[in-house]
């Protein structure tokens, strides 16, 4: 551009302005794609972002899965014992059922279980239940075995390596000779039943799973002061911690009639709370709350291999979520005292072999509230274990539910 004197003009300070940001004539294009590139950027940014923090959080899932698994003790001691008399084992359940036996061991080895008496290297079965999953998943039946039940305990692996001697004794003794695979054998020959997995749960294992889930609710007819158990509540709805817990489904002497009868009778009902609490929204459905329990759970169980990871453990619980809750039923192994000794039990026939048959075939089982007497506090119907006569009828055992452990 030229003045009118022909001499060059000097430049127009506000067009070359104009023209670089884009508002002047013919700069729109430049400044527009400016513009695109400053926001891709912040996009690049935004997703490198986004990026990372999808890192960080599967790294922190991941690292929370692989703490939740390193909790868990695998039993492989259990499963070489178990194949090498396989050949004998009876056949798996049909429909898909699933037989899992829970042990509470009285072990007082560790720190946090010497407390409860002096640990003398022996560990016995304080509590053995039979837990019966049927194959469409719509019941489960859990079937207490007394430990004063006296039972063929077969020739077994001992932690020193040696074998016992086949022998006739109390059933929890088992569980002392060979550990849980000595159990498991022991509950085959009895129930024709093959148990398909195992659970060990020892007393710290069982009161950090009531703590976890924020204690579980019971109601108590009576007030219970047991010195033995560590144990004083008053009568009523009470809210037990893992302590009481324990205390509460340990305690005999004091309550009741101090019989195992009735301890079981309290263990069952108990479970059938705790299962409840965990099937509740406020756990499965709160993460917050849901670590705490897998947390406490994996580090309370020893397994065998078939459980012995976080996702078969979230199977089983998955699986169970649809139970209807009068479906949950719990009942004890159908016995009569034994006649040489009134402190120890044998199995009632033909009602023991009737609900041995039910659980091997998935058929279903009824359970009706027991009954007892008001003079003695004994089963009416220990003996018999069945109200049913009729062969194509449903066998009727006394028992109990998880609905029936609700407070009202």
């Amino acid at each position: 551009m030229t003045d009118s004197a022909g001499t060059p003009a000097e430049p127009d300070d506000t067009a070359e302005q104009a023209a670089g940001d884009g508002s002047g004539a013919g700069g729109g294009g430049r400044g527009g794609r400016g513009g695109k590139r400053r926001r891709r950027r912040s996009m690049r940014w935004v997703a490198l972002g986004v990026s990372l923090l999808v890192l960080l959080i599967s790294g922190i899932g991941w690292w929370l899965y692989r703490k939740l698994e390193g909790n868990i003790t695998t039993d492989l001691t259990a499963v070489e014992e178990l194949e090498r008399y396989d050949r004998e084992r009876p056949l798996p359940a049909p429909h898909g059922a699933r037989n899992i036996l829970l042990i509470g061991s009285d072990s007082r080895a560790g720190a946090d279980n010497a407390k409860y008496g002096r640990d003398k290297g022996v560990q016995r079965s304080d509590t053995t239940i039979l837990l019966h999953i049927a194959g469409d998943r719509r019941s489960v039946t859990a079937v207490s075995v007394p430990r004063d039940l006296l039972v063929g305990i077969p020739s077994c692996r001992t932690a020193q390596g040696t074998r016992s001697r086949p022998q006739y004794a109390q059933f929890n003794s088992a569980f002392a000779l060979g550990g849980a695979a000595c159990t498991i054998r022991t509950v085959e020959r009895l129930t024709g039943v093959r148990i398909d997995h195992h659970m060990v749960v020892d007393f710290h294992g069982f009161k950090s799973m009531v703590d976890a889930v924020g204690g579980v609710t019971v109601c108590l007819p009576a007030s219970i002061d047991d010195a033995d158990a560590r144990l004083r509540l008053k009568a009523g709805k009470q809210t037990l911690n893992g302590e009481q817990a324990l205390g509460y489904v340990r305690a005999r002497k004091s309550l009741g009639n101090g019989s195992d009868t009735e301890r079981m009778d309290r263990q069952q009902q108990f479970l059938g709370a705790l299962f409840n609490k965990v099937q509740s929204n406020g756990v499965l459905l709160n993460p917050t709350r849901l670590y705490p329990v897998l947390d406490a759970a994996t580090r309370s169980l020893t397994t065998d291999p078939g459980l012995a990871s976080l996702k078969d453990l979230f199977d089983l619980a998955r699986s169970l979520r649809g139970v209807p809750t009068e479906r949950v039923q719990f009942l004890t192994v159908p016995r009569r005292s034994y006649p040489y000794d009134p402190n120890r039990d044998v199995l009632a026939q033909p009602a023991a072999s009737r609900l041995f048959e039910r659980l091997r075939e998935d058929a279903p089982v009824r359970v009706v509230p027991k009954e007892t007497t008001a003079s003695t506090g004994r089963d009416t119907d220990r003996d018999s274990g069945t109200g049913s006569q009729n062969p194509s009828a449903t066998p009727t055992f006394s028992g109990t539910n998880a609905t029936s452990a609700m407070c009202k």
